[in-house]
Order: C-alpha cells, then sequence, then structure tokens
C-alpha cells in the first residue's frame, strides 16, 4: 500500500542536520546570517510536533581588521555578536560546512526559558566563536554574505 511506501522511504531518508553543521537563516530577524545547529529535533516534541533544531550563530560578524589601525580598534573590529534560537527546519537551509566547536555544554534547551540564562549562554558562546575567529579556522563562518 501506499502508506507503506511512505513509512519505508521515510526510514530510508539519511538525517543530514546534525549537530555542528552549519546553516543559513532564511526567515525572521535573523534571516540571512550564519548559525551552526547544536541540538536537532528530527521527531519534533510536546511543545514544537515540527523538525527543529536549537542554533547558535552570529548576528553580527566580525569587521575587517587592518594592521595599520590601533591593537584597541583592532580588538574591537574583531567582536561579534551571538544569537540563540530554536528554529523550523524549514527556516533553515545546510550548508557543506561543519564547525567544530563544543557548543553542547554552553547552550542547551533549557537556557531559552530564562532571558538571563539566554543572556549568560550567548556571552559563553560568543567567546569560544571568538575563539575560533582567533585561531584562523572555519574562515567562511565568519564572513558575511554578500547580498
Amino acid at each position: 500500500t501506499i502508506t507503506a511506501f511512505l513509512r519505508q522511504r521515510q526510514a530510508a531518508m539519511v538525517k543530514f542536520l546534525k549537530p555542528g553543521k552549519v546553516v543559513l537563516m532564511l526567515q525572521g530577524r535573523y534571516a540571512g546570517k550564519k548559525a551552526v545547529i547544536v541540538k536537532n529535533y528530527d521527531d519534533g516534541t510536546s511543545g514544537r510536533a515540527y523538525g527543529h533544531a536549537l542554533v547558535v550563530g552570529l548576528s553580527k560578524y566580525p569587521r575587517r581588521v587592518k594592521r595599520k589601525d590601533s591593537k584597541e580598534k583592532q580588538a574591537k573590529d574583531k567582536r561579534l555578536k551571538c544569537f540563540v534560537k530554536m528554529t523550523n527546519y524549514n527556516h533553515l537551509m545546510p550548508t557543506r560546512y561543519t564547525l567544530d566547536v563544543d557548543l553542547k555544554g554552553v547552550v542547551t534547551p533549557d537556557v531559552l526559558d530564562n532571558a538571563t540564562k539566554k543572556v549568560e549562554a550567548q556571552k559563553k558562546a560568543k567567546k569560544l566563536l571568538e575563539e575560533r575567529f582567533e585561531s584562523g579556522k572555519n574562515r567562511w563562518f565568519y564572513q558575511r554574505l554578500p547580498f
């Protein structure tokens, strides 16, 4: 029957939205921004009956640093700003890139319930992502999309 076929087809589908995958936000305040999946919920939860993911992204990208600038200006230009959000899969576009930064311990789903916890998680995520930026790895993630 057709339902058995669909069930079999669904079981055979590969789950490619995994933690560490870099995605682009397509809708809302952070549309066009890059983010990393921290935790994914393919089958949904009781509160959200659709596939969604907890993501950490860059709401403000670091600027280009010039050698002639003062150390203070260089430090200011290297700063970035993060966001933490639970997002529907329909509003994410996966990329071929992955980012191996351990955000699991910093950002958890219960962080979104409380505003102060969320701000703390954003600060910790910012610190981790800035360290990664300083190391020079994953350059593409830290560049603004040109559109």
